[in-house]
């Protein structure tokens, strides 16, 4: 195995060891993370010459020698003599034997004399703001052990040409350079050349262009010949212009290992490098490599036996075009919530990296549960690869005010740490860069004085999650909190453990005592309007996710349909008990405070868990209204049984209900198209409910986003005479406005008929 002090195979780099392996090595170490196909190979680190120039004892004088260089560029005589001085003292100082070892294990890793290319990989090299394009050695074809290490050798030296400093001169690099090198498996390619993401000549992002040649890449790179010219349009892969050039000959790899040049016939030289085909498998890869770094690439690529490789990829560092500064769409979901931010990403696998994110990064994960909370109040915005516009993420999302696209799919894979995206919740899209837009808001603010807000019947009230919004949504115009959360705050107030953790270690008023501190701020924050307190309604694979959780939690294939709500209180009477406490010491203060009983499927488990609730000291105390969620279908039919057990609020929670009257997991990014709270056997028995609660004078709401955000739907729910909507806190104004039109239009419509009824 090779000294990862000094070598490290390509597989294993990524950019944050551009210092490192160089520009070049990183970049193709990423695009093997991205499962593009790149050769096989290895990176002599920066830290194997500098280990060779130590142990040759040549350091300060390359150090003092090449200050003298970068003074001397305008003197092209006396530039030449000091950078021959420069290169001499690399060959003197040879490579170090245990550097060579580390070379000579990794070569062997190939296969025995494999042909490769070694590529020099400067401090500096393909970054967004140097290029170094070509300027260091490129060697192809080395096949052996000792031409490998010459061609090393070469390489290191290369670093003191007079082009090499006098550009690095004119970028005012003034630190002693050193080098990785690059050695790659080499390709015998047919057909190779380059591809840009974007058109050098215009600056236009919405085509790739392609240049191509028979045989090796270097005749393209080195503008040794004419190449073909594609373009292709980005959005569609069109091969939208062809412009064939003049190749009179190719350089192939020789029978003995060496480069050979070969002349075409005029028939050849005529001919197009590519066929379409090949010139959208080229694009495609460009493309996954300009998604993959968020910015525009140049990228080298070649094709053998009819399989596409990528070599190289860099930066483009030369797009002044005011094209250029439009941004990339990097990944796309769904618009789960409003509103942009940018930041570095950062990609974690589970909550317990929490840690790993900064104050103003864009959070990136497969999915979250009720755990990643405190994750998610630090990031500057949330993006998924899985997850519908009601799933953890995107509920939490919008109460916090952080922008968020969920559904992704690949967002995990097409995301790096620490590029700097842009974030629009609003559109259901991840940009590239950093994009100008207003500031995300991260709490809701109160209404502005002007316009005044509308004055309607239905009673607007919110959903909250969590206590520290409390009072800033408090002081919008709102009615009340029609649907506080549990889960979320029992999560973060136990620091992510799972509630039996505690009863196991007897820190049963631990729970008690945290909860009744965040639903005692919200009641205070609303008092005396009403807050409907629903009952913690964990899936048992969320509860499994929280510290401790595989001990007490069943695997179950489906959790949506599983061992939650209502079912799960008179399984488990103790630990229901625990938040019946806690909510009876609230009440002491704040009697505004009312029980909600969460997915309520039958009329013999609820009349268990009314009688665990009779029981308690909450049970005990006057005034207090108990709802339950008209979530399963079954509440159409057995709602006048719930309501004769002594339920006097019913409230329809249109996510749950639409997933169970159409089949539908509500947190399928794939099925998403089919969830419709607007379908009508949806609203169908949403009306069957409002008509019973009309029927025997309870009160009846709505939890959903879709009254603020479909105005027809709104129509629907004030015609049937629901007594009041539950919103997110940022959806408020619209809700409001919206049942007030509609408020106003019934109101006309009746008016109309009783001019109809009573003419005259």
């Amino acid at each position: 195995m090779a000294d990862d002090r000094f070598v490290r195979d390509i597989s294993t780099l990524r950019l944050r060891d551009a210092e490192r392996a160089g520009g070049k090595g990183a970049n193709m170490g990423e695009l093997v993370a991205a499962r593009l196909p790149v050769p096989p190979g290895f990176v002599l680190l920066r830290d194997a010459y500098e280990h060779s120039m130590q142990a040759g004892g040549v350091v300060a004088e390359l150090s003092a020698l090449h200050r003298e260089a970068l003074s001397d560029v305008a003197d092209t005589a006396r530039l030449t003599e000091v950078c021959e001085r420069l290169r001499a003292l690399v060959d003197k100082a040879g490579i170090a034997p245990e550097v060579k070892e580390a070379v000579l294990a990794a070569y062997r890793a190939l296969g025995t004399n494999t042909p490769v290319a070694v590529r020099s990989s400067a401090t500096g090299e393909d970054s967004r703001d140097a290029s170094f394009a070509g300027m260091n050695r490129t060697i192809t074809n080395v096949v052996g052990e000792s031409a490998l290490l010459d061609a090393i050798a070469q390489c290191w030296a290369s670093l003191f040409s007079p082009r090499v400093v006098t550009y690095r001169a004119s970028r005012g690099f003034t630190a002693d350079p050193a080098m990785a090198v690059v050695v790659q498996q080499m390709i015998n390619s047919q057909k190779a050349g380059v591809a840009f993401t974007a058109d050098p000549s215009t600056g236009s992002r919405d085509r790739v262009v392609i240049e191509a040649a028979f045989g090796l890449g270097e005749v393209v790179v080195s503008g040794s010949v004419e190449p073909d010219t594609y373009v292709v349009d980005k959005e569609t892969l069109a091969v939208v212009d062809v412009r064939v050039g003049q190749q009179d000959f190719k350089i192939i790899r020789g029978a003995d290992g060496h480069d050979m040049r070969v002349e075409l016939t005029p028939q050849e030289a005529d001919a197009r490098v590519l066929d379409d085909d090949e010139v959208r498998v080229i694009a495609r890869l460009a493309i996954t490599v300009e998604q993959h770094h968020g910015s525009p690439q140049d990228t080298e690529w070649a094709i053998d036996a009819g399989r596409a490789y990528l070599v190289q990829a860099r930066p483009i560092t030369t797009l002044d075009h005011p094209a250029a500064d439009e941004p990339v769409v990097l990944a796309r979901g769904l618009a789960a919530a409003p509103g942009t931010a940018s930041g570095p990403v950062r990609i974690l696998d589970g909550p317990d990296q929490g840690d790993q994110l900064a104050e103003g990064e864009v959070l990136v994960a497969a999915m979250t549960n009720p755990d990643w909370l405190p994750t998610i109040r630090r990031a500057a915005a949330l993006v998924t690869d899985t997850g519908g516009m009601t799933c953890h993420a995107a509920i939490v999302a919008r109460e916090l005010g952080v922008p968020c696209v969920v559904g992704t799919r690949t967002a995990t894979r097409d995301l790096h740490d620490g590029t700097t995206v842009t974030v629009d919740g609003s559109r259901g899209r991840v940009l590239s860069g950093r994009v100008t837009a207003p500031v995300t808001v991260r709490e809701p603010a109160a209404p502005a004085a002007e316009p005044a807000a509308a004055v309607t019947a239905t009673k607007i009230y919110v959903n909250l999650a969590m206590p520290d919004a409390a009072e800033s949504v408090a002081a919008q115009h709102v009615d009340g909190v029609g649907l506080l959360r549990a889960e979320f705050m029992l999560t973060e107030a136990l620091s992510g453990r799972h509630p039996r953790d505690l009863i196991a270690y007897g820190e049963q008023a631990t729970l008690v005592d945290a909860m009744a501190t965040s639903v005692g701020r919200i009641g205070a924050a609303f008092a005396p309007r009403p807050v409907v307190y629903r009952a913690t309604d964990f899936r048992s694979n969320e509860f499994r996710g929280l510290r401790g959780g595989e001990a007490y939690e069943p695997v179950e294939h489906n959790p949506m349909i599983g061992y939650r709500g209502c079912y799960r209180y008179i399984r488990e009477p103790d630990l229901f008990a625990l938040e019946l406490q806690a909510l009876a010491r609230v009440r002491e203060q704040y009697p505004n405070v009312h029980l909600m009983i969460p997915f309520v499927r039958t009329r013999w488990e609820l009349e268990q868990c009314l009688s665990l609730i009779d029981a308690s000291p909450l049970g005990r105390q006057r005034g207090l209204h108990r709802w339950v969620m008209a979530e399963v279908p079954s509440v159409v039919f057995w709602l006048p049984e719930y309501i004769g057990m002594g339920i006097d609020g019913v409230s329809i929670g249109s996510n749950d209900l639409t997933q169970l009257m159409l089949g539908v997991d509500r947190d399928s990014e794939i099925c998403a198209e089919l969830f419709d709270e607007s379908d009508g056997a949806v609203l169908e028995a949403i009306g069957q409910i409002i008509r019973t609660a009309r029927k025997f004078g309870i009160t009846s709401s709505l939890c959903g986003q879709a009254p603020s955000t479909k105005p027809a739907f709104a129509e629907h729910l004030v015609n049937m005479g629901i007594t009041s909507v539950s919103v997110n806190p940022d959806a408020v104004d619209a809700a409001r406005r919206v049942i007030a039109a509609a408020e106003r239009r019934m109101l006309l419509e009746a008016a109309v008929t009783r001019d109809h009824r009573h003419p005259g």
